[in-house]
Formats: structure tokens, sequence, C-alpha cells
């Protein structure tokens, strides 16, 4: 039977690669799993108030459909949010989704047609690519500089093309825990503007920020047309209810696109309402959970950069935000970074992610492990990558 061919570019390396660990498991072997970014697993839940929030808006009768751009006072509270980061909108710029990707998935259907490319930062994010592709557009990588955390301008001014429609940025970076500050952020705005191309903006780790202030791009956003896309599945630990939004900068050049893509969020109906009363909560409750978290997660972070930089063949940047560390693998004894990873799996046990499923140009020669586990299982996975790398 027939398959669309669009299909077939769809990759999400990180849980793909899932399927290899369970054949190493069936075999006896205790598998590290440090490849999914989900805090929730590694024993970071959503304080009590937040999950009290969602049983009582259950108990209280609030399950059935919410309208389908969200619940009014989330959407208040979510422009409160953008707004202190330097956006300028309204709870009707806010569209609330099921969770981020849905919301990449409406923004990159409303703006690609077939042979369109879009600017991605390399390494990014795979669904970003995959969902380019699957409405008929060309991903495009740019190159940033992992040590110091900038794009690289005259890369990106390189590859704009009449085909161009968009420029993705993910800050922090999934999966180098790169975070754009303010100067690089107002270069790739003025870009977008002086070739009519949207700005895309991907903050959902953007309280996850461990050496410097975050800067959000509606900071330097003035009249661009820049969409934000966040979510509570990290800073918020809400990760299995699946919830995020869409916010709109207040732009004339996004009244189309303002009026239309909303179209998409009627077909699919609504998000869960109770969840969105538990989103609600998330953001109008104490808030001390989250540094508590990042003090956490940065210990982990010091440990993994300052053990992978001591072993032979590896060097890793200092990931300046989110949860994941992007080491290069420098001895070509082990062959390409997918080599690197399923024999580090089949051998030791330890899972990461491959870095050219983060794309082929930038990506390769890399791998992505997560450093969300406890500082004593991290410490045991190190040294197995270690006794690998050594051996």
């Amino acid at each position: 039977m027939k398959v669309s061919k669009k299909v077939a570019g769809v990759e999400y390396a990180i849980r793909d690669i899932v399927l290899a660990a369970r054949k190493v498991q069936q075999k006896g072997m205790q598998v590290d799993y440090l490849n999914i970014g989900d805090p929730v697993q590694f024993g970071f839940q959503p304080p009590d108030n937040v999950k009290q929030a969602l049983i009582d808006a259950i108990n209280n009768g609030e399950n059935y459909y919410s309208t389908s751009e969200g619940l009014l006072e989330l959407r208040q509270e979510i422009a409160k949010k953008e707004n202190a980061k330097g956006l300028s909108i309204s709870a009707d710029e806010i569209l609330v989704t099921n969770g981020v990707s849905e919301g990449l998935d409406m923004v990159i259907s409303s703006i690609v047609e077939e042979g369109d490319e879009v600017l991605l930062p390399g390494p990014y994010y795979p669904p970003y690519a995959s969902y380019v592709r699957l409405h008929g557009g060309i991903p495009v990588e740019f190159a940033v500089d992992l040590d110091n955390s900038t794009p690289d301008i005259e890369d990106i001014k390189s590859k704009i093309t009449s085909k161009t429609v968009a420029i993705c940025l993910i800050s922090p970076n999934n999966p180098t825990g790169v975070v754009f500050n303010e100067k690089s952020l107002k270069e790739l705005v003025d870009i977008a503007n002086q070739h009519n191309l949207y700005i895309i903006c991907d903050e959902i780790y953007d309280q996850i920020i461990f050496d410097e202030k975050f800067v959000g791009i509606g900071k330097v956003a003035g009249d661009s047309p820049v969409i934000v896309l966040n979510g509570f599945s990290k800073v918020h630990l809400m990760s299995g209810w699946r919830i995020g939004y869409i916010a709109f900068n207040n732009s004339p050049k996004l009244d189309a696109i303002r009026e239309n893509l909303p179209k998409l969020a009627r077909v699919r109906i609504a998000t869960s309402l109770p969840v969105q009363h538990a989103a609600l909560e998330s953001l109008r409750g104490p808030q001390d959970y989250i540094s508590n978290f990042v003090t956490e997660i940065k210990k982990r972070r010091d440990l993994v950069v300052k053990r992978l930089n001591e072993m032979p063949g590896l060097s890793c940047p200092n990931p300046k935000g989110a949860f994941y560390a992007f080491p290069k693998i420098e001895d070509n004894r082990f062959g390409t970074d997918k080599e690197f990873v399923t024999k580090l799996l089949e051998s030791k046990g330890v899972l990461t992610v491959h870095g050219s499923g983060f794309g082929e140009k930038y990506g390769s020669g890399h791998f992505r492990l997560v450093y969300l586990p406890s500082l004593e299982v991290l410490d045991s996975a190190m040294n197995k990558i270690e006794e690998f790398v050594r051996q």
C-alpha cells in the first residue's frame, strides 16, 4: 500500500536509538539511559500545588473541550511572562498547544510550501528538520560557534536565497547548551528584517541557565516578525502532560499567520483543560523549585564536562543552559559518531545519541548525552565512557 514520501524524511534520533538499547537489555546488560531530556524521569517532579491544581480541575468538572486557542486566564499569565522577557503582547497573541512540538508543526505548516528553505542552527533539535521536510521544505543548517555560543552571521547571510522563508533559533539550545546573547539575537533579527523572513525562536529552556542571565528574543524583537515557542515540559517539569504555546510578536507582518494558524488549532480541537489549569498554577504559584532544580542540574553539568574533557579523544564545550552535553569525538579510530554511540552502548551499556542525528553537517563527529541523572549515576556512566575510550 502507498505511503507518503514525505514521511520518509521524518527522523527522531533521540528515541529511534532506544530500539538498539532494548536489544542490549534483552541480552542481560543494564543500560544507563542518557538519551532523553525528560527531567521527570530522573526524579524531578512538578511541585505539589501544581499536581493538586490538576486534580482539583478534574474533580471540579473541568473535563470538557476548552476554547481552541486556550484558557483565557492561562494565556494572560503567559503574556505576562513573555512581556517580562521583552515582548509587548496580550493574551490574543498566545495560542496554547499540546507541547512545543505541536506548536512547531503548526508554524511550519503555515509558512512552508514545496521547495521553501528554513535555516536551522547547526546542530539542531531533530523535529525542526523533520517538520520542514514533512511539509515539502528544505532544512538548511547554519554554523554556530559552540565554544563562544555565537551564530556565524556571515554563514547565515551566505545561505539565504529567494526560497528562504524563516530562520529558526533554539536558545538555550538542544543539543549543545548554547545560549545566544543579546548582540547575536539583534543581528539575527536584523537579518530577518532585511530579507523579510520569519524568526522562530524556541525558548523552552529559558530559565535553565547556569552562568549568565538569559536574554529572550523579545528584548530585541521590536516590531519584527518574531514567533516564540515555549512550554511547560522542562522548566516547569510537566513533560508528560504535553502543554506548550505559540506567542506572536505584535508585528503587522504577522497579521496573516495570526489569522490563519488558529484554523489548525480549531481542527485539532483543544489542549487538555485540566492540564491548562495545572500550567496556570505553575505560573502563579511559588517559583523557588525552579532555582533549586537549576542548582542541582548545574552540579551535574560541572561533573560531566570536567570528566569528559579529561578523557583522551574527547573534548566538550561548557553548556550555558539546558541539560545536554555535546562532546566532540576527536579520535577517528572509533569510526563514525553513530558507530561510536553503538559500540559504547553494546560494550558498556551507556546510551547516548549520535551527533549526526542533530544534523549531518555540524552534528557529525559528536554525541549528545543528558546530565539529568543523579551524580552517582553520572559518575558511574563517565567511568564507563572513559573505559571505552581508553580501551
